[in-house]
Order: C-alpha cells, then sequence, then structure tokens
C-alpha cells in the first residue's frame, strides 16, 4: 500500500499540467486588462456637447461663460375634469352646453355648478350655436400652445337669452384688419372634428 502511494505522488509532479495544477513554488501572473474592458456600453441617451469653452488657467474659471444646454421635458399628468365633463363631452358631440339656476334661472354661457346670483344648483342646457361678437381683442402673444398661431382674435360671444358671455376664438377674420365694425357681427360655432378635450375644442365664424 505504501509503494503504490509513493508511485501516485511521483506522478502528480511529473505531470503538473495534466492536472491543471501549478507546480510548487510558482508565481501566479497578473491579469492584465484594458480600460476598454470595464467600460459602460454607450447610449444615444443623454446630452452630447462640443467644443465646451474651458480656460487654461484655472483662476479664470470664475469668468467661465455658462454652460447652456437645450433638452425636452416630458411628464404625464392625470387630469379630472370632474363636474365639468359634460362639457366637453358636449364638445366631442358638437353640442355646446351653458348651466341655468334652478332657482333663480339665471343662464351662464360659461358652466357654473352654482348660481353666482343666489347660490341655488344649476342644471345643463344646451346654448344656441349662433351668437355675436360682444367684443374682441388680437392676440399678438400667447401661451406655447397658441405662440405659432399668433396674431389671433379672442373674442367674448354673447347668445340670445344667455345671461353671460362665452370666450372663444374667431376664426375667418383678418387680425391685421381688425376694426369696431365686428362688434355684434354674427358668428356661428364649429368644432374639432378631433376633440382633444380642450375648450380650443370650439371656436367660432363669421355668419355670411
Amino acid at each position: 500500500m505504501a509503494r503504490r502511494g509513493r508511485t501516485r505522488g511521483a506522478g502528480r509532479s511529473q505531470h503538473p499540467a495534466k492536472k491543471g495544477r501549478r507546480p510548487p513554488g510558482a508565481v501566479r501572473k497578473p491579469i492584465r486588462a484594458t480600460p476598454e474592458q470595464f467600460a459602460l456600453p454607450e447610449t444615444d441617451e443623454g446630452t452630447v456637447l462640443f467644443n465646451v469653452p474651458f480656460p487654461r488657467d484655472a483662476k479664470d474659471l470664475k469668468r467661465m461663460a455658462p454652460i447652456i444646454i437645450r433638452q425636452s421635458y416630458h411628464i404625464d399628468y392625470i387630469h379630472s375634469y370632474g363636474q365639468d365633463s359634460p362639457f366637453f363631452a358636449g364638445l366631442a358631440n358638437r353640442k355646446l352646453l351653458g348651466t341655468v339656476c334652478t332657482n333663480c334661472g339665471y343662464k351662464y354661457a360659461t358652466p357654473k355648478l352654482h348660481c353666482m346670483e343666489c347660490g341655488s344648483e344649476c342644471d345643463w342646457f344646451e346654448l344656441p350655436q349662433e351668437g355675436r361678437v360682444h367684443t374682441f381683442t388680437v392676440c399678438h402673444y400667447g401661451s406655447e400652445e397658441f405662440l405659432k398661431e399668433t396674431p389671433f382674435i379672442l373674442a367674448l360671444i354673447e347668445f340670445e337669452g344667455v345671461n353671460t358671455l362665452f370666450l372663444a376664438r374667431v376664426v375667418g377674420l383678418d387680425p391685421g384688419q381688425a376694426s369696431l365694425d365686428w362688434i355684434g357681427r354674427s358668428v356661428k360655432a364649429r368644432f374639432r372634428r378631433l376633440s382633444k378635450f380642450k375648450p380650443t375644442d370650439v371656436y367660432f365664424v363669421p355668419v355670411g
């Protein structure tokens, strides 16, 4: 038994490579790695800047011009129309809705849940789709959504038998030819074919 054991020991020392082991006293070689092996994969995300100015002397950093970049901003915002929902549902169905007080009968072209005269609850009713220009203004500046459409005409529309006015755009008149003759002019409601559920789903055009 002892003789057979010595033979196995001799075999391991004579053929270390066959067993995958280092011979006694062998030095472990260091692992060589290049920086590219540890670099993160590049993507199309992020901001890429070219020719960023940088002073040669660190003392000039305080006078360095600020870096200004442009980037898009997006957010999903969930908004409820609540008790105004019937108004927007009406626009989607080519109907203009107002409210009327159940107590005093005061009629609102711009819907109100409760009457501003007596405080009673209001009911919905369908407004006429033809009215008149009560007053107007030509907007040469607007919010981001309408800035590219300036100048445009914004008017208060009055309806027969309705106590308040309705604010909307008038399309079909030349903003550059604004005239007081437009006041009292008959206009008719038009609706966007594809509703965006915004007040701008309805606008008015001249009649005749």
